[in-house]
């Protein structure tokens, strides 16, 4: 049996934000049709200040539009860094140092070749909070990409965040599409268990597959 995909997780297909957190405008209207589970019955229920959606989100709406409907449109408007005074785009200083030393874990190029490492967070979305945080941010949350490889990985994950359908690795030409799950992303394991969110737990655990 399936999941039962929540609420919030329909808003997110339908406003589909960006990498910076911030989406289109989300016309109510369309909570009509395809996506009649969101009908705000009672306000917006889903998005109270209490919600995960909320909590991870600046939720905007718009009561201007038309004087018959009580929220005309919705969108997400960045981060809700109200968490946490230490959310943010950055990384850890220690952390950079380290990462920029080893080899591109793809192409296994290093800084003194063509393409300079990169520091990659492994989580692409960025909706584990701690790693958002550079007080708890560690060292295994990142990995050294080649820019090709980074930039590839980028696309990908786009994708997939388009979609809701995660990376196949068949496409690379290893066995199995991935080492846990299925096709379907699902935000209590966020973006583990595919190929690009550690490419080196993923074949370790091809060779080794009794091990966890």
């Amino acid at each position: 049996m399936s999941k039962k995909i929540t609420k919030q997780e329909l808003f997110l297909r339908l406003a589909n934000p960006d990498e910076n957190w911030v989406s289109r405008w989300v016309d109510t209207s369309e909570f009509i049709w395809e996506y009649s589970e969101l009908e705000l019955l009672n306000w917006l229920s889903w998005g109270r200040k209490s919600s995960s959606l909320a909590k991870k989100y600046i939720i905007e709406t718009d009561k201007t539009q038309n004087p018959w409907v009580k929220i005309d449109r919705i969108r997400l408007n960045g981060f809700n860094k109200s968490n946490s005074k230490h959310i943010s785009q950055s990384i850890r200083s220690d952390i950079k140092k380290e990462i920029w030393k080893q080899r591109c874990i793809i192409l296994w190029t290093n800084r003194s070749c063509d393409h300079k490492t990169e520091v990659d967070h492994k989580d692409w979305r960025k909706e584990n909070l701690e790693i958002m945080n550079t007080k708890t941010q560690k060292l295994e949350d990142f990995q050294p990409l080649s820019k090709p490889a980074n930039d590839a990985k980028r696309q990908f994950c786009k994708e997939c965040k388009e979609t809701w359908k995660r990376y196949d690795a068949k496409k690379l030409g290893y066995t199995v599409s991935f080492i846990k799950w299925n096709e379907n992303y699902n935000e209590k394991i966020w973006c583990e268990w595919c190929f690009w969110y550690d490419p080196i737990a993923f074949r370790q655990k091809l060779k080794f597959p009794w091990k966890n």
